[in-house]
C-alpha cells in the first residue's frame, strides 16, 4: 500500500461521510417528512461464508445481534495493517464491557497463505477477541466484492523467486446488528476517534 491509496481512502471516507445526510432537530414550522432511506444502507455488505481462525465455517448470520467491525488486510501486510489493527484493539479497550457487542473481523485478502493456523496466531497478538477469518479464492473474492474493497497482487521479484505483496483497501467497516452497513472509518482514524463513534451507535 502506498500514500496514493491511503489519500484515496481517506478522501472517499470523507466523502461517504458528507454523503450522509444531518440529523438536525426538526422544524417545527415545516411538515415532519418520513425518514429518508440512507442511500448507502445497501452499498456495503452482504451474505458471506468464511472459515474463522479455529478452522470453524462461519457466516455473516452467525453475528446477527451484534455489530460487525469489519477490516481486510493479510499477515504479511506491512504498512496498513499493523496501522489500522491497533487501532481497533485499543477502541476495544476503552469501550469496556460494551465492547462485548461488537464482534471485530479481520477479513484475509490473501487466502493462499492465510490458512486458519497463520490467522490464529495473527489475530492472537492483536486483540483477544479479533476473529480471523479466511476461505477459499472465490469466498474472499465474493466477500471482498460484496464491501467494495479493491485487492490486487503485486509481485516482488527483487525479493526472491514467488514473493508478493498485496495491495488493498483500508476502511473499517461497521455493521448493525441486522448485518446492514452503518458507517466506515478511514486509514489512519485515531483509536480516540473510532471508540466515540462505536459508543455513538452503541448507546
Amino acid at each position: 500500500m502506498n500514500r496514493q491509496l491511503a489519500r484515496r481512502d481517506l478522501l472517499a471516507g470523507i466523502a461517504i461521510t458528507l454523503a450522509v445526510p444531518a440529523r438536525g432537530h426538526d422544524h417545527k414550522a415545516a411538515p415532519a417528512a418520513p425518514p429518508a432511506r440512507d442511500p448507502l444502507a445497501t452499498q456495503f455488505g452482504g451474505a458471506f461464508s468464511l472459515l474463522d481462525h479455529t478452522g470453524k465455517r462461519v457466516t455473516d448470520v452467525d453475528f446477527r445481534g451484534r455489530f460487525m467491525l469489519v477490516y481486510f488486510g493479510f499477515s504479511r501486510c506491512a504498512d496498513t495493517c499493523p496501522v489500522d489493527l491497533p487501532v481497533i484493539a485499543q477502541a476495544l479497550d476503552a469501550l469496556g464491557p460494551a465492547a462485548d457487542r461488537i464482534a471485530p473481523l479481520f477479513i484475509s485478502v490473501d487466502p493462499a497463505n492465510d490458512t486458519p493456523a497463520v490467522m490464529a496466531t495473527y489475530v492472537a497478538n492483536v486483540h483477544p477477541r479479533l476473529i480471523g477469518l479466511s476461505g477459499s479464492e472465490a469466498e474472499i473474492a465474493a466477500t471482498a466484492k460484496a464491501y467494495k474493497v479493491h485487492r490486487r497482487k503485486l509481485t516482488q521479484a527483487h525479493h526472491g523467486h514467488g514473493e508478493y505483496t498485496i495491495d488493498h483497501g483500508s476502511l473499517t467497516y461497521l455493521m448493525g446488528p441486522d448485518g446492514r452497513f452503518l458507517t466506515l472509518l478511514p486509514h489512519k482514524t485515531s483509536p480516540e476517534r473510532m471508540a466515540a463513534v462505536l459508543r455513538k451507535y452503541l448507546s
